[in-house]
């Protein structure tokens, strides 16, 4: 049966070999080609992808990214494709999809949205209602750094607080695109927020949101 992750992962790979190694990306710095080694190096290296969250090792997660990256485009799409391999731990279906879903949706829109000619992606409701779940469980974690309360709601009324405090904005929209902007791609995110115009203008020049 597949996964939400599954389906990310194959769309992420579709557009990767859509629109070429070269192409911008919203991770600042990378190209698609980075961003392309960067998710393999992910699941397959796990030694190396401590230091995405780990600065001790984001000297040996950069040398052996750029390793990566030297390789063959198509090797690299073929990799992600394919999956974890076999004794890694994102080869169990529920952490690969507890992990991932997110990961390749997210990724997918930092290729989808760098381009010129790029067009809204319209998601079923069954795969928003994913998003969603997975946002309100990670909402404290990434507002944490917020400088001003964020309340985080969907256009059907439902609301996550990403961090209490005061003044609050509210930022509303759908959950594809509220995921947007609580993993810091506020600037391409289509929400609305409402506020004190000081506070929403503090949130945007914080950049606080994201891992």
């Amino acid at each position: 049966m597949s996964t939400h992750a599954k389906r990310e992962r194959l769309l992420l790979a579709d557009l990767l070999e859509m629109v070429g190694p070269e192409a911008q990306t919203l991770c600042e710095g990378w190209k698609t080609r980075d961003l392309a080694a960067h998710v393999v190096v992910r699941e397959r290296r796990l030694d190396a992808a401590g230091g995405i969250l780990l600065g001790a090792l984001k000297d040996r997660l950069e040398r052996v990214q750029a390793e990566f990256a030297s390789k063959p485009y198509e090797e690299l799409i073929q990799l992600i494709r394919t999956g974890p391999p076999r004794m890694s731990p994102y080869g169990i279906k529920q952490l690969d999809e507890a992990a991932n879903t997110v990961e390749f949706y997210v990724h997918g829109e930092d290729v989808r949205r760098a381009q010129p000619d790029w067009t809204p992606r319209e998601l079923d409701r069954v795969f928003e209602d994913a998003l969603w779940s997975r946002l309100e469980k990670a909402a404290r974690l990434l507002g944490r750094k917020a400088p001003v309360g964020v309340v985080l709601r969907r256009t059907d009324g439902q609301t996550a607080v990403a961090r209490r405090g005061a003044p609050v904005v509210t930022v509303t929209g759908e959950p594809g695109e509220l995921t947007m902007f609580a993993f810091g791609r506020q600037d391409v995110a289509r929400v609305e927020l409402e506020g004190d115009k000081d506070a929403i203008a503090r949130l945007h020049e914080a950049e606080a949101f994201g891992m």
